[in-house]
């Protein structure tokens, strides 16, 4: 077996080089077909994302338990307290009822005071999600 010397080498590399560059080269050109309704979707969510920011708000927990009463307890409240937002969320296993968005804890109070007329076990949180 001859040894390469170091001229060969150098040129199978220049050679090897020039094969892999021109064999697995791609065009610069990308389409991204997006449909349009994907936009709007996303602007949808960036809005609830902003609505939903819960890092420095307030509420108030007027149920922990299982997801029908949870859903019973949500109806019952929407009914009672119109003008107070309200939603329901699962953790394992448990789901809870919150009310409100309080940026103010003294505002959560006032109205804290008034939700425990109808649910005593009402209390204040800061959620963290």
């Amino acid at each position: 077996m001859r040894k390469l010397t170091s001229i060969n080498y150098f040129y199978i590399a220049i050679i090897s080089l020039f094969i892999t560059s021109k064999s697995f080269s791609q065009d610069d050109k990308t389409t991204v077909i997006q449909d349009p309704r994907f936009s709007k979707l996303l602007k949808e969510k960036q809005l609830l994302n902003a609505s939903n920011d819960s890092d420095d708000n307030y509420a108030i927990q007027i149920f922990y338990g299982d997801k029908e009463a949870a859903k019973k307890t949500l109806v019952n409240f929407k009914k009672d307290f119109k003008d107070i937002d309200a939603t329901y969320l699962y953790t394992n296993p448990t789901y809870k009822v919150w009310v409100g968005k309080y940026k103010l804890r003294i505002n959560a109070e006032k109205d804290l005071v008034e939700i425990k007329k109808k649910y005593p076990m009402a209390f204040l949180i800061k959620p963290n999600r």
